[in-house]
This record gives structure tokens, C-alpha cells and sequence, in this order.
């Protein structure tokens, strides 16, 4: 049985724990909502990429560009998959990192699984943003880049445009041939989904996923690109990379804060509730110490009356 000395420390652990998930709890809201500010502010430009996109894929035929190309192989290939895993830096998450990392191995054995049935060998690289989900899947054995180093916290476009370029130097020397983006995404305050989206060849269905399954429909007039649609599309996969890349990245930076300000909050109130429960064996503890002295003295009492 726990004596009144050992509930008055357990008390005072508790309170030690409410005062810092409060604490980061405040933390996580202030982030939470700068993060949000980051993403309405990408959103526009991120919409008006989208529609062009689509716009050129309802309108035009024979893009030569390579990312817009789909190569297939053929058994006894192989396929090269560069992986872009966004993740956040710190624990005390939730499960949003444990999430990403159960996406990133099995969309990986899947993949390994399939192409091994059509005879084609694959070979992957992981690029990991954040240390969490970077260190479990290293040590899972899975062959991360560990001279990569990024983070999602406060993304800016720059630090965007710095991925791009090496994803574009990669995808263009054939160092690999499809390249996916794995992120987390925010459909409601409870609910968030881990996507893992194919970035290069551009992949309309992700498009379609990302704007929420909106598509566009067929347009009416056909549209003329100058000084032809080849340039217009080399010119726009740019803005598209760049678009996906920083708004994944912002998105992934408001879901990362908004899972840690949920399991703060759910932390505060379990120490709430902890702290209702010691508080009540502190006060019996308390009066079972009383009623214990108390007899003592009156038993003491007793004896000397009998004397």
C-alpha cells in the first residue's frame, strides 16, 4: 500500500509532467498557426498550377518532355525509385511519424513485390526530411540517404526550390526513374492521411488526389501555347515541381503541429484526471494517518486509565 510520502511524490511528478505538456501544448498552437498561415498563403498559387496542368493535359498530345513521359520495363529491367519522405524532427507526436514510416515500408515492399512478379529488379534511395521517421527506417534496413538533410519545420520556398534542383538533376541524368513524394496531409482536425504521391513522371491521378478529386473537364476551345506547348510545359514543370514539393512541405508542417498540440492536450488531461485520482488517495491516506494516530492515543488513553 502506497504511504502518504510516496502519493505526495507521485503528485508532484505529475504536476512536473502537466506544466510541460501545457507548455508545449501553447507552443505547438502558436506553430500550429503559423503553419496554417504558410499553407493558405501557397494554396493559390499551388491552385492556379493545377488547373494549367490539367488544362494542357485535355488540350494538347505529343508533350515530349520527359517528365511527362511514362517509360515502361520490361522483365530482366530495372526500375530506379528516388523516395522524398517528409517527417517531422521531434517525437512527442502522436503517431504522425510512426504513420509515415508504416507508409514508407510498405509502399517499398510492395513495389519490390510487384516488380519481382513481372520479373524487373528494383533499386530505391530514400531522402527523408526530419530525424524521427530517417533514424527508424536506417535502422530497419532500408537504404536511406544519410548525406540528406532537411526539415519541414517553418518551410520556405527557397528551401523548396533547393529539393527540386536535385530532384530534377536525378530524374534528367537517369540516376532514377520515378520519383514519389511521401507526406501527410490534413482532411480534418482528427483525421490525417499519409500520402505517397508520384512526383516525377508527372502523375495527373495525384493531381486529381491533391486537389481533393477535382478535375477538370474538357475545354471547349482548344488553347494555343507559344511559342509551343513543349516550352510552355518545360517552363511549367518547374512551377509544378516546386508547387508540390514546398506545399507538401507545408502541409506536412501543419499536420506535424497539429498532432503534437492534440497529444499535448490529451497529455494535460490525463494528468488532470491523474491528478484527481492521487488527490483523492492523498486525502485517504491522510485521514487513514488521523484515524490511525488518533486511536493510538486513545488506546494509549486507555491503558493509563486502567493503570
Amino acid at each position: 500500500m502506497e504511504t502518504l510520502n510516496d502519493v505526495r511524490k507521485r503528485i508532484k511528478s505529475v504536476e512536473g509532467i502537466s506544466q510541460m505538456t501545457s507548455a508545449m501544448k501553447l507552443v505547438s498552437a502558436a506553430k500550429k498557426r503559423r503553419s496554417v498561415a504558410l499553407r493558405d498563403q501557397m494554396y493559390p498559387f499551388f491552385d492556379h498550377c493545377m488547373d494549367t496542368m490539367s488544362d494542357m493535359r485535355f488540350n494538347t498530345a505529343g508533350i515530349s518532355n520527359p517528365f511527362f513521359i511514362l517509360n515502361q520495363k520490361q522483365p530482366g529491367q530495372t526500375w530506379k525509385i528516388a523516395y522524398f519522405v517528409l517527417s517531422g524532427d521531434q517525437g512527442l507526436a502522436g503517431a504522425y511519424n510512426n504513420n509515415i514510416f508504416k507508409a514508407c515500408e510498405e509502399h517499398v515492399r510492395m513495389k519490390i513485390l510487384d516488380n519481382t512478379r513481372k520479373g524487373i529488379t528494383t533499386e530505391y534511395k530514400m531522402y527523408v526530411f526530419g530525424k524521427i521517421v530517417k533514424e527508424r527506417l536506417f535502422h530497419a534496413g532500408f537504404d536511406v540517404d544519410p548525406a540528406f538533410s532537411h526539415s519541414i519545420a517553418e518551410p520556405t520556398f527557397f528551401q523548396a526550390q533547393s529539393v527540386v534542383s536535385d530532384i530534377k538533376q536525378k530524374f534528367l541524368t537517369e540516376e532514377f526513374d520515378l520519383v514519389y513524394l511521401v507526406y501527410t496531409s490534413l482532411e480534418s482536425a482528427l483525421n490525417m492521411k499519409v500520402n505517397v504521391i508520384r512526383l516525377a513522371p508527372v502523375d495527373f491521378k495525384s493531381i486529381d488526389a491533391v486537389r481533393n478529386g477535382q478535375t477538370e473537364e474538357e475545354a471547349k476551345d482548344q488553347i494555343t501555347y507559344y511559342p509551343d506547348v513543349n516550352e510552355v510545359f518545360g517552363f511549367l514543370v518547374d512551377s509544378y515541381l516546386n508547387a508540390m514539393v514546398y506545399g507538401a512541405m507545408t502541409e506536412a508542417y501543419v499536420c506535424e503541429q497539429t498532432s503534437r498540440f492534440s497529444a499535448m492536450d490529451n497529455a494535460t488531461n490525463s494528468a488532470a484526471d491523474m491528478m484527481k485520482d492521487l488527490n483523492l488517495k492523498f486525502n485517504r491516506a491522510r485521514q487513514a494517518k488521523i484515524t490511525n494516530e488518533l486511536t493510538e492515543i486513545i488506546n494509549g488513553a486507555n491503558q493509563v486509565d486502567n493503570l
